[in-house]
């Protein structure tokens, strides 16, 4: 097969099944807001071990925000927190360490988002900011490395990714 097929269906498998998951994720109650933990996030560590879910990743996360409550603002922002961990994460030399980028660019640029979007730029911003950091962050942290890690350590146990 053609790598370039290959790669681009790799990238169009995992941003079908972060849609699924995040739909999952919504009828549940916990897609967007300052409580998210949204099951496709687990697949936020991929890029660790395929190049492909970069892509992936972030056209999933665009699909998926065009439900968010928070309109256009989180189809940018939170899209582009997505792409930026998923870069990051690509360049973790530690499986262990794959969780941290989500964790760490969803907290700050979701958490920001959903700051503004309760307070705007006010007085309160600071005090908002932190709760929805810490929120984001540590729900972010705990799918990735609940289901995130063991799903990278089933992958390489297949063989696939990096060698």
């Amino acid at each position: 097969m053609n790598k370039r097929v290959l790669s681009l269906t790799r990238a169009a498998v995992i941003a079908a099944a972060y849609v699924a998951l995040s739909l999952i994720s919504a009828s549940l109650g916990i897609a967007f807001g300052p409580v998210q933990a949204r099951l496709s996030e687990a697949l936020c560590v991929l890029p660790f071990l395929v190049p492909e879910a970069v892509g992936g990743l972030f056209v999933g996360c665009l699909v998926t925000n065009i439900l968010s409550p928070y309109g256009p603002l989180d189809l940018v922002v939170g899209s582009l927190a997505t792409l930026l961990a998923a870069l990051a994460t690509r360049r973790c030399r530690l499986r262990v360490l794959a969780p941290l980028p989500p964790a760490l660019f969803n907290g700050v640029m979701v958490g920001a988002l959903i700051s503004f979007y309760e307070v705007g730029f006010t007085d309160a911003f600071a005090a908002a900011f932190a709760l929805n950091f810490a929120s984001v962050a540590s729900e972010e942290a705990l799918v990735c490395y609940a289901f995130g890690l063991p799903l990278l350590g089933a992958l390489e146990k297949r063989g696939i990714g990096r060698k």
